[in-house]
């Protein structure tokens, strides 16, 4: 039971920890699954495409449009993501209800299918974005009832649970995942290059600073390298 799926949005928390999964469970032993869930940025699926080909693993993406008929977040509207959310206003306007929720079980689905017993994924309760189901009692209660509900052993791992962005920074460094963040994106707006104003600009880029290293997708595309 050492097989594992990651989930991978293409952004750079998933890909660290798509390194971590390669070095912890081995390359032969990994397949990567991103969502098309009428994102905005729907520009990190050919991120992610490109990381997993990068990677040499089998890339799979799942289409999503629920969110989308839902609505109430600006991250799968109009709205700005600078702003704050409508029905809470002590999370951002980005936040996705349940989206995490999803993801993981889609993603624990996927796994039954194949005989993967680890999901990963990128999570951070110390995310300063402050989603409610990026935290570690919602995945330790999410595990439980997917284990329960499929009767299948699932274990969920996210590396970067407790660290703060300068600190996944400086792990993407040990891991060599520098090159594959060079193809990553965390802007919002979906922007190339990056926006350098929405929320997930500004924490990334307060991330590296912290770290003390250079963003590589900031070399790559706001310095005309290729």
């Amino acid at each position: 039971m050492t097989r594992a799926l990651v989930v991978l949005s293409g952004g750079a928390d998933s890909t660290i920890c798509l390194f971590w999964s390669l070095k912890k469970f081995g390359a032969g032993n990994i397949e990567a699954i991103s969502y098309d869930y009428g994102q905005r940025h729907r520009i990190e699926l050919d991120c992610a495409a490109t990381i997993a080909k990068m990677a040499g693993i089998k890339h799979t993406v799942l289409p999503i449009n629920t969110f989308s008929v839902l609505g109430g977040s600006a991250l799968v509207g109009v709205g700005d993501v600078n702003g704050k959310d409508g029905t809470n206003a002590d999370l951002p306007a980005s936040f996705v209800p349940g989206r995490n929720l999803i993801f993981l079980t889609f993603a624990a689905a996927y796994a039954y299918q194949r005989d993967l017993h680890h999901l990963v994924t990128g999570v951070a309760q110390a995310d300063s974005a402050g989603y409610p189901d990026t935290r570690q009692n919602t995945l330790e209660a999410l595990g439980t009832a997917l284990c329960l509900g499929m009767d299948f052993e699932i274990n969920i791992h996210a590396p970067l649970m407790f660290m703060s962005k300068a600190e996944s920074v400086k792990l993407a460094m040990d891991l060599g995942a520098m090159d594959a963040l060079a193809f990553s994106h965390t802007c919002y707006n979906g922007n190339l290059p990056p926006c350098g104003t929405c929320p997930a600009c500004i924490l990334r880029a307060r991330g590296f600073q912290e770290a003390g290293i250079e963003d590589p997708l900031i070399t790559r595309t706001m310095r005309g390298q290729q």
